[in-house]
């Protein structure tokens, strides 16, 4: 049994990416190549191998033989090109498998070869599959013929409609609380000794909102594991109980990706709002970025636990880490005289800045409730401004409210944990370049808005080309440069993770990323 915070918000992982849908995923779906979690390299899974032609643009893969989707019905080439297909015709997921704005093609050469071809060279090469789910075309092709793929396997859907190639089957669905998941019988999976996948019979997910719920049913035996690290405060308590052997405690070391803090930079978007004019400017999020003390943010969010950061990208992504990240200091005087170069100044002595019309620098500040770390992050970040004379409003709102007023454009600023597709980059262009659907300052652009995103967008398209792994280190650490230029998102620590589960959980292989025990659930096992 384990616990996840987030409601799900649909089943269909074509069309929404966060942990949740993920977890989901992982249970019920399955792809032509995995990325292990823990080497990071890529591995063969519904493809058992492949051969690249000489210029690195097609790719032969075979498919497993005698792979079945969960109703019986026989997996084959047809359906992986009706999968790509069907992601081309959603938008939210269709940019993470295009090249230039340019989609792949592919073609069934037998029941059970397919040839990829790229349009460019791909640096990243079959890393890309990670974002495609083989689907059941004798399910969904009338979803993607009628143009309703993005509505297909949603809340509503029957337990029994959803069929996928994943290692278990959905039996009941209990909104606000609980999935039940049971062994999918035709799974395609065994062991290195022969034995069938998965090893669990059924597994249950309940839906806990609250982190220190989620703890307290992990501490008194309701839960095996949750989906999520542990937060910082309740590491002492979790320590002794590992101490005691009641539960396992996994130290994974610094994580790949920090919470972040950004400002709504869609042009128009706040209409006539006369805010627009100092919320959307370079000048406010610098001045943000030096008015936070890191070292407190670490210390009252993460109990020390943490390692104060300055861009997207931690060190503990080892190869992409720009070791020249500029490092800002903490310096209030700085940030104050940052906010008076765009006119946020105290007019009248009440401690609070105004604008050229006498407006207070206010803005209200969006973030997931029932995150500990996140709840805490939005208190430090008032705090700090508060002591720079802006008012920060916070808004905690579940993380399905959140999500729909960041892709709709309806807010002042969010914090929120967003996190990369892969360690590459290339693999997060979608991130990255000025018409990606995650670039979440300003999502989906026709053209770059700004004179620096277009040069991240021609640095990041070299990067996906070139073969040359000491030439793309060194166009992504200019890519970085860039982005500390200008700070579209601010982030500030990046937290030490650390993951637990109940002792009778076994084989699992804990990863710095969430979910961070259960990326494998096919092979995860209990004692009795």
């Amino acid at each position: 049994m384990l616990s996840i915070r987030a409601e799900p918000s649909t089943f269909n992982s074509l069309t929404v990416r966060d942990t949740t849908t993920e977890v989901l995923a992982s249970l019920l779906q399955a792809k032509l190549v995995r990325i292990n979690r823990v080497s990071d390299e890529v591995e063969p899974w519904l493809a058992e191998s492949w051969t690249r032609s000489v210029d690195g643009l097609r790719y032969t893969m075979k498919l497993r033989p005698n792979v079945t989707f969960s109703d019986g019905h026989a997996m084959t080439a047809d359906d992986v090109v009706f999968s790509l297909a069907a992601a081309y015709a959603v938008r939210s997921v269709a940019d993470t498998l295009e090249i230039d704005g340019k989609r792949l093609s592919i073609q069934a050469n037998d029941p059970q070869t397919i040839t990829l071809t790229f349009p460019a060279l791909y640096a990243p090469g079959l890393r890309i599959l990670e974002a495609l789910p083989v689907l059941p075309r004798h399910k969904l092709a009338g979803d993607l013929r009628n143009g309703t793929i993005d509505k297909a396997q949603n809340l509503s859907t029957p337990p029994s409609d959803l069929v996928g190639l994943g290692p278990f089957v959905l039996r009941e669905y209990s909104p606000g609380q609980r999935l039940v998941f049971a062994r999918n019988p035709h799974y395609w999976r065994r062991d290195g000794n022969g034995g069938q996948l998965p090893y669990l019979d059924r597994v249950i997910v309940d839906i806990v909102p609250d982190e220190n719920t989620q703890l307290l049913r992990l501490e008194s035996g309701q839960t095996d594991l949750t989906v999520s690290e542990v937060p910082a405060d309740a590491y002492a308590t979790i320590k002794r109980a590992a101490d005691a052997k009641t539960l396992q405690l996994f130290d994974l070391g610094v994580g790949l990706h920090a919470n972040a803090l950004w400002f709504n930079l869609k042009p128009g978007s706040m209409g006539t709002d006369p805010r627009a004019a100092w919320l959307q400017r370079d000048e406010l999020r610098k001045a943000i970025s030096m008015a936070v003390d890191r070292q407190v943010f670490a210390d009252t969010v993460f109990l020390g636990a943490g390692l104060p950061v300055f861009g997207p990208i931690t060190p503990a992504n080892k190869r992409w880490y720009w070791a020249g990240t500029p490092q800002t200091p903490h310096d209030p005087a700085a940030a104050r005289a940052l906010l008076a170069s765009i006119g946020l100044v105290d007019r009248n002595g009440d401690g609070v800045l105004e604008d050229a019309a006498g407006r207070p620098a206010q803005f209200t500040l969006m973030t997931q409730k029932g995150r500990t770390s996140l709840e805490r992050g939005v208190s430090v970040i008032r705090d700090e401004l508060k002591k720079m004379g802006l008012v920060v409003d916070v808004a905690s709102l579940d993380s399905g409210a959140v999500i729909q007023r960041i892709l709709s454009s309806k807010y002042d600023a969010v914090y929120f944990a967003p996190f990369m597709n892969d360690t590459d980059p290339a693999l997060s262009a979608d991130f990255w370049l000025s018409s990606g659907s995650f670039h979440f300052w300003n999502m989906a652009q026709k053209a770059p808005a700004t004179e620096w995103e277009r040069q991240i967008d021609d640095l990041m398209i070299r990067l996906m080309h070139s073969t040359d792994d000491q030439e793309r280190k060194r166009l992504f650490d200019s890519v970085q440069q860039i982005f500390a230029d200008h700070v579209p998102a601010l982030y500030f620590v990046a937290p030490r993770i650390f993951a637990v589960a109940s002792t009778r959980v076994r084989n699992v292989t804990p990863a710095v990323t969430e979910p961070q025990l259960f990326w494998s659930p096919d092979s995860v096992a209990v004692s009795q």
